[in-house]
């Protein structure tokens, strides 16, 4: 089990505490679990109960910083008696574009997202605290990543930025990228590619940038393989073959 205590207001005072049916999840499938609101000494009215998805995204004219990208007001409008425990049951929709946060159970770096429970009384909001949450691949972008390492592809690095790629179905202002470093055939030519992935409920989407001069993405001398198919399609394709194929395009041209 996986929970935080939230206590804002004083001993006094209202606190919740979020309990996690299970403290790891995957984009696409819900999140669940119970949010335990424990009233203080004397009868309260709560204004909201909120719960909210955030991640850590860079940017480049600036340091990093904390983006929420889901919100879910649970409860409203609540009146509690002193000393009353109410528990609120959630079922919490995690997007598909939510970044990945760890890959075969090992944390990625750079990358996090986490669950913010929002209490709020006659207006004050208390935003302290987060629940990490670690969020696995789909099968299918498992199946991809796990192609890049057949195919020896050594992996360099990943993290969150904001804004847009050009030509991807993106409905959040901030992409996933990864990086790995070149099989040995092919680092003469192409340095680097970064990885993408562009998730939604019917299709894949994954753009693919190779790096031929060592310049960063979106600038430089790049190449780029864009792939967009139903999630069955995705899940049929040889991705070791798909990937290798257009590698030694890439590396010739």
């Amino acid at each position: 089990m996986f929970h935080r205590t939230q206590s804002a207001f004083g001993i006094s005072d209202p606190s919740v505490e979020t309990w996690l049916d299970a403290p790891h999840a995957v984009p696409g499938r819900p999140l669940t679990g119970q949010v335990y609101l424990q009233a203080g000494s004397s009868a309260a009215q709560i204004s909201r109960i909120v719960l909210s998805l955030v991640t850590e995204v860079e940017s480049e004219h600036g340091p990093g910083s904390t983006a929420e990208f889901f919100r879910l007001v649970l409860q409203q409008d609540i009146e509690v008696s002193a000393g009353e425990l109410v528990i609120l049951p959630f079922q919490l929709p995690v997007p598909w574009e939510t970044p990945i946060t760890a890959v075969g159970g090992a944390p990625l770096p750079r990358t996090a997202v986490g669950l913010r429970t929002e209490l709020m009384v006659a207006g004050r909001p208390d935003r302290d605290d987060l629940d990490w949450v670690q969020i696995n691949p789909m099968s299918i972008q498992d199946t991809v990543l796990e192609a890049f390492t057949q195919l020896g592809f050594s992996f360099r690095e990943v993290g969150v930025a904001t804004g847009r790629v050009p030509e991807l179905p993106q409905e959040m202002g901030f992409y996933q990228a990864f990086a790995f470093a070149s099989p040995a055939p092919f680092a003469n030519r192409v340095d680097e590619v970064e990885l993408i992935f562009v998730p939604s409920e019917h299709e894949l989407c994954v753009l693919l940038v190779a790096d031929r001069r060592g310049g960063e993405f979106p600038h430089g001398d790049n190449a780029f393989g864009h792939f967009r198919m139903s999630h069955q399609e995705a899940q049929a394709t040889n991705w070791p073959a798909l990937l290798s194929g257009w590698l030694t395009l890439t590396a010739q041209a």
